[in-house]
């Protein structure tokens, strides 16, 4: 069988509604991951008898909650589309991410689409004219309908 180029095709990106729903999950596994890490730390800090971590968690401002919201948001990024090609939500809505030629995206590529999702209002960037966000355009980075996907790969052999 002979080798074609592949061609990411507007029928295999997923829609905004996957990719607003998409959005809504993560910040939910994400929310729930940060809230976890809270009560790890504030149990071990009882179970220490630490003073010093008790009196850090329980005073935590509206900015260092949002900075270790967004380190932990980072690292859910980075290690499930790294190991995955996808985050948890995007498991659930049947999507891949994936590179311009069909291939599973390298650690850079994840690396500068999760630094990408730091961009002040990049949230935002997805309802412009491209189905995608900076995050995607940047780290030159789709996100696919996993069955349209599958159908494509069996037709063309990727590299």
């Amino acid at each position: 069988m002979e080798n074609k180029k592949f061609t990411v095709t507007d029928d295999l990106l997923a829609s905004r509604q996957q990719r607003f729903l998409n959005l809504l999950i993560d910040l939910v596994f994400v929310y729930v991951i940060w809230i976890s890490v809270g009560a790890t730390i504030a149990i071990f800090a009882d179970v220490a008898n630490s003073s010093v971590l008790k009196a850090w968690i329980s005073n935590m401002g509206v900015f260092e909650k949002g900075i270790s919201f967004a380190i932990i948001a980072g690292f859910y990024y980075y290690l499930t589309e790294l190991y995955f090609s996808r985050s948890l939500a995007k498991f659930l809505t049947q999507t891949y991410v994936i590179l311009k030629n069909g291939s599973k995206p390298n650690y850079k590529s994840i690396l500068k689409r999760t630094l990408c999702r730091y961009i002040p209002f990049e949230i935002f960037s997805f309802l412009g004219g491209e189905a995608g966000g900076w995050h995607d355009s940047m780290s030159e980075t789709y996100v696919v309908k996993k069955q349209e996907f599958e159908k494509q790969k069996k037709i063309i052999i990727l590299p």
